[in-house]
């Protein structure tokens, strides 16, 4: 099966790894066809493991490489797909789109964070498919209430989150 994995915090904060080192560690766990989408940790790969499997054995490969603790969301291609597919907003060059990948459930703390934030101009968030979008104006992302909530020491084992357009890169590679 063709998956993604999603890095969490990798090339932020002092955490910064080479992608060309990380596909090598992935190829040492068993996956294979190993490629990496830009360099904020979207590692695409061949398994017949589940994907709560390689979860396990990702993050204890990462973790053990790395010497950090690392944090990996796997999504199915399929499920990328649905990602995609599910995006409520329309492209606006003026706005970034955000989609989050976590576990299940974090969809509805993100809204319920995201209801309680104080918002910008043009600042939505809508979940379709149990998939949380969050999108803002440009140049607020960092800035905004919601966008602060997001690096929580309390949700780092949670969630991770992409720039819709990513999306569109790895479903290229796929």
């Amino acid at each position: 099966m063709k998956y993604c994995a999603f890095l969490r915090g990798v090339n932020v904060k002092g955490t910064n790894m080479k992608m060309a080192e990380v596909c090598q560690v992935f190829k040492e766990a068993g996956m294979e066809n190993v490629v990496s989408i830009l360099a904020s940790g979207n590692i695409i790969f061949l398994s017949d493991k589940t994907a709560d499997e390689l979860k396990r054995i990702l993050e204890k490969a990462m973790s053990d490489h790395f010497s950090y603790e690392a944090f990996l969301f796997i999504k199915s291609q399929e499920e990328i797909e649905n990602i995609w597919n599910g995006n409520p907003f329309e492209k606006n060059d003026d706005l970034h789109s955000y989609t989050f990948v976590g576990n299940d459930g974090i969809e509805k703390i993100l809204m319920q964070e995201f209801e309680n934030a104080s918002k910008t101009e043009n600042e939505y968030a809508k979940i379709v498919n149990n998939i949380f979008y969050w999108q803002i104006p440009k140049g607020n992302t960092l800035d905004s209430t919601f966008g602060k909530i997001l690096g929580k020491k309390s949700l780092k084992d949670q969630l991770t989150s992409r720039n819709i357009n990513t999306f569109e890169k790895i479903l290229k590679k796929f």
